[in-house]
């Protein structure tokens, strides 16, 4: 893999194939990517171009390493719980606000346990924790809890 940095972009990185087909990934620095896969027969030529969003981009690493293989791992589905990630809009309600504003343990039964901005994790963030549109809260929660966690958050 080779590493590209493109001034006011990103960061383009450049993956050959054990089958010689040439992938490009750019990274973005609003955290959207761009994949882009090259023509077989000339590796120069793009044959398909992806622009996916930072949660489209979260969704795709998910399929392509899926966390449930590891062992240390716990396994939430067999105790009715599921965790999720849940990013909040540039122009979210709660964007400037306080996370104990959004009183969400006590309105969902939901527990935010991470939030993760930009290349940094904030892991169990306190009420004091001031949300930014573009946060990715990590929520963890029964169905139906994590749901209206959800709706909330998504609040404009």
């Amino acid at each position: 893999m080779s590493t590209t940095p493109l001034p006011g972009i990103g960061v383009q990185y450049d993956l050959t194939t054990r089958e010689r087909r040439h992938l490009s990934v750019i990274a973005h620095r609003d955290g959207t990517r761009t994949v882009n896969v090259y023509r077989a027969d000339d590796p120069d030529a793009c044959a398909q171009s992806l622009h996916l969003s930072g949660a489209e981009t979260t969704s795709l690493i998910d399929a392509l390493m899926p966390a449930h293989h590891s062992p240390n791992l716990l396994h939430t589905t067999g105790l009715g719980l599921v965790a999720e990630r849940i990013e909040l809009s540039a122009h979210s309600y709660w964007n400037g606000r306080l996370l104990g504003e959004t009183r969400m343990r006590t309105e969902t039964g939901v527990s935010i346990v991470a939030v993760l901005r930009r290349a940094e994790a904030r892991p169990s963030p306190a009420p004091d924790f001031r949300l930014a549109g573009g946060d990715t809260l990590i929520v963890i929660g029964t169905r139906e809890g994590v749901d209206a966690a959800a709706s909330i958050l998504g609040r404009e």
